[in-house]
């Protein structure tokens, strides 16, 4: 089975324009984030829309692909770079993963672990989910709760707290239940995303504003498998600067 990492990266970020090429210990996070994903996967790439983030991967050696300014998500833009990764390339292949292009530090974990996931015949599309921890909120509507099946396949995706205790006060809903929240990370059968970005979005779509219930409310089959890796996004020029924070106190390693 081949598979082939991609990397949506965009330059205009309304709360961090140029996020990707910010400069992380001598190197700009999208080249953070190619390292890493290079070392787990032989094929891999970043998926851009701008000319600025194309001279950067070009710069340290990366593979790049330049799509459509007009993608509503990481998702849509993948579907593009696949297709024109393909036919530059002549390789045909089984599954893409799409690597969020903000994680300068994506676990060895969680590169692996949603690649296993396809070592079943009938995973469609995967993803990770980890369990919150007693230090974190569970009511941030900013981290989306997941409930699973029996079998390990999503039933629902929320920005609500999920599942809802009935006769429990809020506050011991955390040591009553484990709740679980949803790590962005995602992969897919090539045919499976061609077909999914096709679709129009759907009412409960719209009402959370979370891409993936467009999936199964179109009956698409969603693996979630657990991990226990944190991660760390970088989405504000603050969350920079926690992050180098964390490098000079030896808390984060640009390494595995």
């Amino acid at each position: 089975m081949k598979f082939l990492a991609i990397i949506p990266a965009r330059y205009a970020s309304s709360r961090f324009p140029g996020k990707p090429l910010a400069d992380i210990d001598g190197k700009p996070m999208i080249q953070r984030v190619y390292e890493r994903v290079a070392q787990l996967y032989d094929c891999c790439c970043v998926a851009t829309d701008d000319e600025r983030i194309e001279a950067a991967v070009k710069a340290f050696g990366g593979k790049v692909v330049m799509t459509s300014t007009e993608h509503k998500s990481g998702t849509d833009r993948c579907a593009e770079a696949l297709d024109k990764f393909e036919a530059e390339s002549g390789e045909q292949f089984d599954v893409v993963v799409n690597v969020q292009g903000d994680e300068p530090f994506v676990s060895h974990e969680h590169l692996t672990k949603i690649r296993e996931a396809f070592d079943d015949a009938g995973t469609q599309i995967a993803t990770l989910v980890k369990k919150f921890t007693p230090g974190e909120n569970i009511f941030n509507p900013n981290s989306p709760k997941v409930v699973t099946s029996a079998a390990g396949y999503a039933l629902y995706f929320s920005r609500a707290t999920i599942p809802y205790l009935r006769n429990e006060e809020q506050g011991e809903w955390q040591y009553k239940h484990d709740y679980f929240k949803h790590i962005g990370l995602y992969a897919y059968r090539c045919e499976v995303l061609r077909q999914i970005t096709k679709l129009p979005m759907g009412i409960l779509e719209k009402a959370e504003s979370l891409e993936q219930l467009r999936w199964l409310e179109n009956g698409y089959r969603i693996k979630a498998l657990e991990t226990t890796a944190e991660t760390i996004a970088v989405d504000t020029p603050e969350d920079l600067q926690e992050v180098l924070k964390k490098i000079r106190q030896g808390e984060a390693k640009v390494g595995f």
